[in-house]
């Protein structure tokens, strides 16, 4: 697990271009925001947070599985 922590200078980096830039921010969160929206209005609250929970641990664990 040695070297798999955030980079710092990347961190920075996307943080000053957030902070220059916001629309960006926006633009790449926007349907993000939607999509969780429009999910909350499909199903409730507590089933949409569960089915994005279950969405990111997936992602994270096929991303953890490629190396």
């Amino acid at each position: 697990m040695a070297g798999k922590g955030i980079d710092k200078v990347k961190t920075q980096a996307a943080l000053e271009t957030v902070r220059e830039s916001p629309g960006i921010a926006a633009i790449v969160a926007a349907p993000v925001v939607i999509g969780f929206g429009v999910l909350w209005w499909a199903i409730g609250f507590w089933p949409a947070l569960l089915s994005v929970a279950v969405v990111v641990a997936v992602v994270v664990g096929l991303r953890k599985l490629r190396g």
